[in-house]
């Protein structure tokens, strides 16, 4: 008796299962994301829970919702996730047709507090005051990544596990706030580059004849110049005119500028797809053009745009780190792995845990997603020749 034959689906999904390199950089994905969503939980100046005077109190949820930060979008936005995901767990008690519904008011309901909580400038130093409470529950680094704790440059102790940075701020909580910023700006501008990218490459590939010459000869133009050195180009000319280099310009910028391999590899892809006979069959059949590229094409050209959407998330976190390194990214005081790696270019061997941990983190993230990118496109080899 004949055995079902797989779909290619289910033996792509079973081959990446099977890879170790991929399981590593999933693995490596999760450790980096878990890092910078619990972040107030493993880094915060303000005890979680006090107990003093007969009087329970939580000191750090109004930083929670309110960050005390030079960037508070990308803050809000990952507490926002670290509050949803517990959450999101209670609707599995409701009935099935009833849990999307509970899901969708409860993501909504959990953006209220950061909208309705105002933001407090609280600089009391917690764990002096809090030496005489009853009970008092730090997080595992009992510092913010603003707090100057330590004498500058400390390398590491038992005080300050990675040591401190070139102005005596703990270390660690700032790789792990950094995380937060290297891991945004990554994804959120492989995203905006991957939705142009496949937009631009999806019409140039099935309209073809003038409308692909004109997009693929602007593409191929726009292409000769050094991606890095372009982005440098724009923010230094945004520099100049006074626009503040914070983390939403970065992302823009890095997205607007990382479309153009996407678009040339979906289009070749979408030319490929068009010439299908089931792609010839809705043309036939009077199917709108808008139908046949989003309900027929783009899920048969989804399997490389996600490989190339992790190789692209691991550029643009070098991106960014670059740029922050030499001073035309992310800004202090927000911490970025780019601009704790310059603190220690003066002197790169005295100053060696600046140097090796922001670089250990950043080899980390690049090397998890290109592991995760190369175990898709293996897992999607083996799914087409199944």
């Amino acid at each position: 008796m004949t055995g079902r034959r797989r779909t290619p689906g289910a033996a792509a999904r079973a081959a990446f299962f099977r890879d170790r390199a991929a399981g590593f950089g999933v693995a490596g994905i999760g450790f980096l994301l878990a890092l910078a969503v619990l972040a107030p939980l493993l880094a915060n100046g303000k005890p979680l829970l006090l107990y003093a005077g007969g009087t329970w109190s939580c000191p750090f949820w109004r930083s929670f919702f309110a960050p005390e930060s030079s960037e508070v979008l990308v803050e809000k936005v990952f507490n926002w996730v670290l509050l949803f995901l517990p959450l999101s767990v209670l609707p599995f008690a409701l009935p099935r047709r009833w849990r999307r519904t509970a899901r969708i008011v409860l993501a909504a309901a959990a953006v209220i507090p950061f909208l309705l909580v105002s933001p407090r400038l609280d600089r009391r130093d917690y764990r002096r005051s809090a030496a005489g409470a009853d009970f008092v529950l730090f997080a595992p680094i009992a510092c913010g990544p603003d707090e100057i704790v330590g004498a500058p440059c400390a390398p590491p102790s038992r005080e300050h596990w990675l040591g401190c940075d070139d102005i005596g701020r703990d270390l660690a909580a700032r790789i792990i706030y950094g995380g937060r910023v290297s891991l945004a700006v990554g994804i959120l501008s492989t995203l905006i580059a991957m939705v142009i990218g496949v937009s631009v490459g999806m019409a140039a590939g099935y309209y073809r004849n003038w409308f692909d010459l004109t997009v693929m000869r602007l593409v191929e133009i726009l292409i000769c110049f050094p991606t890095f050195l372009l982005l440098l180009i724009l923010m230094s000319m945004l520099g100049d005119a006074k626009i503040g280099q914070s983390i939403p310009l970065v992302i823009a910028v890095i997205g607007l500028t990382g479309w153009l391999h996407p678009a040339l590899l979906v289009r070749g892809e979408a030319l490929k797809q068009s010439a299908m006979p089931y792609i010839l069959s809705c043309m036939v059949s009077g199917v709108s053009d808008r139908r046949i590229m989003f309900r027929q094409l783009l899920p048969n050209i989804l399997p490389p745009v996600l490989i190339c959407f992790t190789f692209a998330v691991a550029g643009a976190i070098i991106g960014e780190s670059g740029l922050s390194f030499l001073g035309f990214g992310v800004q202090p005081p927000t911490a970025s792995w780019g601009n704790l790696l310059r603190q220690a270019f003066d002197d790169p061997l005295a100053h060696w845990h600046l140097t090796l941990f922001p670089g250990l983190a950043l080899f980390l993230a690049v090397l998890s997603f290109n592991f995760t990118g190369e175990g898709l496109r293996r897992a999607f080899d083996a799914g087409g020749e199944s």
